[in-house]
């Protein structure tokens, strides 16, 4: 898992990825799930780069299952943490949980608010007709993202064979961009330089909630189980761009502003029955079902001068109805045979699926079924070790604004418009890999070849003078070759090493603008973190991370090392814990991309304010003690980015 600089997450240099939240999905993206849920509040982190035919197989690179805390002890527990940093950074959450022999209950709320700020440059150049038009922009920016949100469950034992769960979320979520930037406009006929003020407002926010109902039932056999789920999540989501020129007296020259609003909804169900056919073989069954429902509605105001404000354009205003609905059946078999393990899966998934646009008489349509067999397999060696390989078939639908066939402005140079037209992305993906104990320490490491067709790609393209229209385009296919590795050493009691690292080849192909291209890179990036007791109730981590250069067919990006370093001192019994985290140590982790094609060229760079710190206090009570986690896993990230 890499996180950049701006807190996008990616797996295996894919930014497509399920999350699921207790085996669960969620209606938020990705990035947007995983910066919601508070660091304290996590027990494990599963990932999952080739899941078996019983989970959905949406996503590139595979899943991430985020595992909440669960107090396993009877009685009343809870914590609560206190976090603040430099750059107006602060929060807090906190958990309270009650057990008993026949239910549990935990309830728990979260309020964090993140701030960055950074530089900005941006170079621009187009071309059209024979006359090259440049744009310079410079100056600083603020990003900030607020998130809060109240979770409650319930557990009940029927029996020592029935569980029945309840619970629900609700939250709100606000994510912002400031920014203030000097511009130099000219073109090859005129050199004369037009120098002015540009000012940049964009805010995204929305509340939602989830609610879920699960019920467990064992038959005498042990590993003779049926499970149903039932989930309902809503979300609003407000967005707002607001772009204006001003002149020397800080007046607005002229002036964009776009909105897009909508609610969606996800009801998704889900049946599993698992049944052992001997001690070493097994065979499992499933049906789920997934309904989506949205709309969007986008706006476009211009400013007026004579009226000193910003006036619709209805012309422009756009509607978008979108509904699908997927119905999917599995069945898996497994088995052992002395050191070997197999497992073999297949998933047939319908998906229906309508999106209907305001003054357009036929909906663009979907009725199609799609087939996705896994293969898993095992073999344990004398000593410890143990070798594994896999095949899964994966599909990555598209989806938001990607579909919309309208024009909406981002800002004053940049345009975008979907492709209804888009195709699903299938990954085809292999693995192959090896673990090895030796003593306390443990050594793994896995060779993986994915191949993704009809592959989706944001394309830019020349608008007008310095304006970029950016839509989306099945491009062709990809490959990516690599192996990832993991050293988790113990060098003395007091030291903990983990090493981890990713080498991957990239070499994507297609056609572009009516002419083929082939691109490739060798990436890799490397993570190494040091876990240092200096005494029993205080501890230091420092780690440093690399992520090199990559491509995609019009865009190449730049690398970035990072250092972090971390304290953790534990009060009273471990009653109290203070942390105290320093990222980006050395101010080094800046961003640079090139993007270029027919008619324009493109460099942007964004530095972020560092280093950030920021101290964390956390305060246990009665039964809850401080999980002894994995040195490996360290506190580095807590209440902070994912």
């Amino acid at each position: 898992i890499r996180v950049d600089i701006e807190g996008n997450v990616s797996l295996r240099g894919s930014g497509s990825f399920r999350v699921l939240i207790d085996g669960r999905p969620t209606i938020l993206d990705a990035s947007d799930a995983l910066q919601q849920i508070p660091a304290s509040t996590i027990a494990n982190i599963e990932i999952i780069t080739n899941p078996s035919a019983k989970f959905d197989p949406e996503g590139t690179a595979g899943i991430i299952n985020i595992i909440l805390k669960k107090n396993r002890k009877s009685g009343r527990s809870g914590f609560a943490n206190v976090n603040a940093g430099l750059d107006d950074k602060y929060g807090i959450d906190g958990t309270v949980e009650y057990k008993t022999e026949r239910y549990s209950t935990v309830l728990s709320v979260d309020y964090n608010r993140r701030n960055y700020s950074g530089n900005d440059i941006d170079e621009n150049r187009t071309t059209r007709d024979g006359v090259t038009s440049f744009l310079y922009s410079e100056g600083e920016s603020q990003r900030g993202r607020i998130n809060m949100g109240l979770r409650a469950g319930f557990d009940y034992f029927l029996t020592s064979d029935d569980i029945l769960s309840f619970g629900a979320r609700v939250g709100d979520r606000t994510s912002d961009r400031d920014a203030s930037q000097e511009y130099d406009e000219w073109t090859s006929l005129a050199p004369e330089p037009v120098i002015y003020t540009n000012s940049t407002e964009r805010e995204r926010s929305g509340y939602f909630y989830a609610i879920h109902s699960n019920y467990q039932h064992k038959f005498g056999m042990k590993g003779h189980e049926l499970s149903a789920r039932l989930s309902w999540n809503y979300r609003e989501s407000d967005e707002m761009s607001s772009n204006a020129l001003l002149n020397n007296a800080a007046e607005i020259t002229e002036g964009r502003r776009t909105t897009e609003n909508g609610p969606s909804s996800d009801f998704s169900s889900r049946l599993d029955y698992e049944r052992p056919l001997s001690k070493t073989s097994k065979m499992e069954f499933g049906y789920t079902t997934d309904v989506d429902n949205s709309t969007d509605n986008t706006a476009l105001f211009e400013f007026d001068t004579d009226v000193n404000d910003y006036v619709e354009q209805t012309a422009f205003n756009n509607y978008s109805k979108y509904k699908r609905s997927i119905h999917a059946i599995y069945g898996m078999f497994a088995g052992e045979y002395k050191s070997l393990g197999v497992q073999f899966g297949l998933r047939g998934e319908y998906t229906g699926r309508e999106i209907f646009y305001e003054d357009s008489n036929d909906p663009f349509k979907i009725d199609r079924w799609d087939y996705f067999p896994t293969i898993h397999s095992s073999f344990k060696f004398p000593g410890g070790q143990q070798m594994m390989a896999s095949y899964t078939r994966r599909i990555d639908r598209p989806r938001g604004w990607s579909l919309e066939p309208f024009e909406t402005w981002i800002d004053a140079y940049n345009i975008r418009i979907g492709n209804p037209a888009l195709q699903p992305e299938y990954i085809d993906s292999y693995e192959l890999g090896m673990q090895t104990y030796f003593g306390k320490n443990l050594f793994s490491v896995e060779t993986y070849f994915r191949q993704t067709n009809n592959k989706i790609e944001r394309i830019r393209s020349v608008y007008a003078d310095n304006i970029t229209l950016h839509t989306t385009r099945n491009v062709g296919k990809d490959y990516a070759l690599g192996s990832e590795f993991l050293l988790n050493l113990d060098v003395t009691k007091k030291w903990n090493v983990n090493l981890i690292g990713n080498l991957y080849n990239y070499r994507v192909e297609g056609t572009l603008f009516d002419e083929s291209f082939d691109r490739e890179s060798f990436n890799w990036g490397s993570r190494i973190s040091n876990s240092i007791k200096i005494t029993r109730d205080f501890q230091l981590q420092v780690d440093g991370s690399y992520r090199s250069r990559s491509v995609s067919s019009q865009r190449r990006e730049s690398g970035f090392f990072m250092v972090n370093s971390a304290l953790r001192y534990e009060f009273i019994q471990k009653q109290v814990i203070a942390t105290l985290q320093i990222r980006d140590l050395f101010d080094s982790a800046s961003r640079e991309s090139v993007s270029e094609g027919p008619g324009f060229y493109n460099f942007s760079s964004w530095n972020r304010q560092s280093p950030m710190v920021m101290l964390n206090v956390r305060f246990n009570f009665n039964n809850n003690k401080p999980e002894r986690r994995n040195q490996n896993q360290g506190e580095m990230d807590a209440d902070d980015d994912f």
